[in-house]
């Protein structure tokens, strides 16, 4: 609380005499002749004060005499000019842009049960400044944006709909809210109807608009975004020493050497300071199984093993005995399914160490694998197949369809057919300088000592992942397709020269090449236990079906149902996945789930509470504050305020001759 003197010493002399007025009226009483009169009987406090002769009398009690002196103590404080500092609210038109991601349910900040909450209130104390004419947005951003309230000038509603917001369990990426919130400014349609009195206004595509940004700053998205006719302000919620112990991968495995006994597998990092040890409690279909102690390195990276025999399915739950300032990243979950068997096409003119890697036990027992020349794909039979989804991996050697399958691929050393994917000029001897052996299709990978002679390095699409990169390029990426995935290797086994066929890497002759194959049949198929596991919150999961039904229905975490239909030859996909936890899928009307998958946040960027001091856009750099322009707040109008109510009050009283 500030003050600003307004008087001068003159003048507080003069207001400092009033009280000592006030009471000096209360004390001198003027002598009276005394008349009695019959109704005067009625009033005999009157009739006491008639009754003073001296000078000075004894206080009695007076809410009078006391609502006057507060009168007066109002007006010296109205006087002070009292106030606070606030912040200020610059422009006519302002974008709210909150982050609702699972950092934001970090409880490390003061006076707030967590950082959204905090980010709420400022938002409210803003728009809570807006004046008449001015209009407002409130979105939220995790990896999707949304609008909760179009730009409207009713106050009420914008505090309605920023109140309602709540935190998802989700990654963050901004790129698409500026995207958004871009477009909006440009768009001159009517904002959307909130129900109210007053007419919503948008924003005309001429003039600016005031963003605020309201988050942790753990991002991306922001690099390719330019600011144009937006004035930004970036808050950084959060405290810079927070403490936070985060899952980022948790699985469930068969044993490489015992095929009837499962494995589970976790990897911990502490973020910040904190202990170097933690204790990691396992549960198994909500009952516990095992206990473990973590050790963390210097870096507070630690890992852990749990030999859980002989499981034939359930769901696996992970959680950490710590405290720290985010909870949803100390619990993990997998699923356990059995194996079920799946139809794998495989076009190839006779490589036989593909067919030696499709032989093993542990392939036959996930997938029923059927082996065809590249003529086949000319015949109708394939065309037909192919189209409505009789496999569910099919894996193209030297030779590529005509248009892609309703099935997920692997595409060795071709280039899939559309334009989605394309290639590179020709590389001779790349080198890999990266491999993401953290993504199924690479687990127990090893690519260290792998030579390539020519390969065609991948330009893939925006949505694929990259998971071998080389000096020259991608060489092995990953991609969505509806209800599928697509996997593309940028050089083949096999190479034809001059008429010969000579192998253009000697990769086919290693041990890393079987186990890779092994991993495409597994996570392309959904046929392993780990084929399940990489679903992350919004992702979707493809479900199919072992008999003919039309519907599915997801049981949720939280216990809710959902019910979803089919797509082609009983594939069904569900992207209802925003809760972190297991999900069982019942085919139909059956009683018992034929399946589970989990669902894990695993995002290192989210556990890390650290906020980010900065914003990088294309041409700007957005530097965070802790506060908003400053401003100060007066509050000697509501002093004034409060003064005329005691002066109404004391009004009351007088003329009512109330006594206390």
């Amino acid at each position: 609380m500030t003050w600003i003197n307004m008087l001068g010493p003159l003048g507080w002399l003069l207001l400092a005499l009033v009280p000592i007025g006030i009471f000096a009226l209360y004390f001198l009483k003027l002598r009276r002749q005394p008349l009695e009169v019959p109704s005067t009987f009625l009033w005999s406090k009157a009739i006491e004060d008639m009754h003073v002769n001296s000078l000075w009398q004894k206080l009695r009690r007076s809410l009078l005499l006391l609502l006057q002196l507060l009168v007066v103590l109002a007006v010296i404080l109205a006087v002070l000019r009292p106030g606070f500092q606030g912040q200020a609210l610059v422009g006519e038109r302002f974008v709210f842009l909150i982050d609702n991601s699972a950092s934001m349910l970090a409880e490390d900040v003061d006076d707030a049960p967590n950082r959204l909450e905090l980010a709420k209130r400022e938002v409210a104390q803003l728009i809570g400044q807006m004046k008449t004419g001015d209009v407002a947005m409130v979105a939220t951003f995790s990896d999707v944006a949304r609008i909760e309230q179009p730009f409207t000038g009713d106050i009420r509603a914008l505090q309605r709909k920023l109140e309602a917001i709540e935190a998802a369990p989700r990654s963050t990426d901004i790129g698409d809210a500026l995207k958004m919130v871009t477009g909006l400014i440009g768009d001159s349609a009517p904002a959307e109807s909130t129900g109210e009195e007053e007419e919503q206004e948008t924003a005309p595509p001429t003039q600016t608009a005031s963003l605020y940004i309201l988050s942790d700053g753990g991002f991306g998205g922001a690099e390719t975004f330019t600011l144009d006719n937006l004035t930004a302000q970036y808050v950084a919620i959060g405290n810079d020493d927070s403490t936070n112990f985060a899952v980022l991968n948790f699985r469930a495995d068969r044993n490489p050497d015992r095929d009837d006994q499962l494995q589970a597998f976790a990897q911990v990092r502490r973020f910040g300071p904190g202990a170097d040890e933690l204790t990691a409690n396992l549960l198994y279909n909500g009952e516990l199984l095992d206990v473990s102690r973590i050790k963390l390195d210097e870096e507070g990276r630690g890992g852990v093993q749990f030999d859980l025999g002989p499981l034939d399915s359930g769901a696996l739950k992970l959680e950490l005995d710590v405290t720290d300032n985010l909870a949803v990243d100390n619990v993990a979950y997998a699923a356990i399914n059995p194996p079920q068997r799946s139809r794998v096409l495989v076009v190839s003119s006779g490589n036989e160490f593909l067919r030696l890697a499709l032989a093993t036990d542990e392939i036959q027992r996930l997938a029923d694998i059927t082996f065809v020349e590249p003529a086949f794909l000319q015949q109708d039979q394939y065309k037909q197949e192919a189209a409505a989804g009789r496999y569910r991996l099919i894996i193209y050697e030297g030779a590529a369809p005509e248009v892609m399958p309703e099935a997920s691929t692997l595409f060795l050393g071709v280039q899939p057919p559309g334009e989605t994917w394309s290639t590179k000029d020709a590389a001779n001897l790349p080198e890999i300088i990266d491999v993401m052996q953290s993504h199924p299709l690479l687990k127990f990978v090893n690519m260290g000592d792998v030579a390539i002679y020519q390969a065609n390095p991948l330009i893939p699409p925006t949505s694929a992942t990259v998971l071998i990169d080389s000096d020259a390029g991608p060489l092995l990426a990953i991609a969505p397709r509806k209800s599928h995935e697509d996997a593309v290797l940028g050089f083949g086994l096999l190479i034809e020269e001059e008429g010969q066929t000579f192998f253009n890497t000697q990769w086919a002759k290693r041990l890393s090449f079987p186990v890779f194959i092994k991993n495409v049949v597994e996570y392309l198929t959904q046929g392993g236990t780990s084929a399940v596991l990489a679903l992350r919150p919004g992702g979707q999961a493809l479900l199919r079906a072992d008999q003919n039904v039309d519907t599915f229905r997801v049981k949720l975490p939280d216990g809710e149902f959902r019910t979803i239909s089919g797509v082609a030859d009983q594939v069904f996909t569900f992207s209802q996945t925003d809760q972190l936890g297991v999900y069982e899928v019942f085919p139909g009307s059956s009683e018992a789930p034929s399946q589970l998958f989990s669902v894990n946040l695993f995002d290192p960027r989210e556990s890390d509470l650290e906020p980010r001091l900065e914003i990088e856009t294309q041409w700007d750099t957005i530097v965070a504050t802790q506060d908003w322009q400053p401003a100060r707040q007066e509050l000697w109008k509501w002093l004034v305020l409060l003064g005329l109510g005691i002066l109404v009050t004391e009004w009351f009283i007088y003329h009512r001759r109330v006594y206390v």
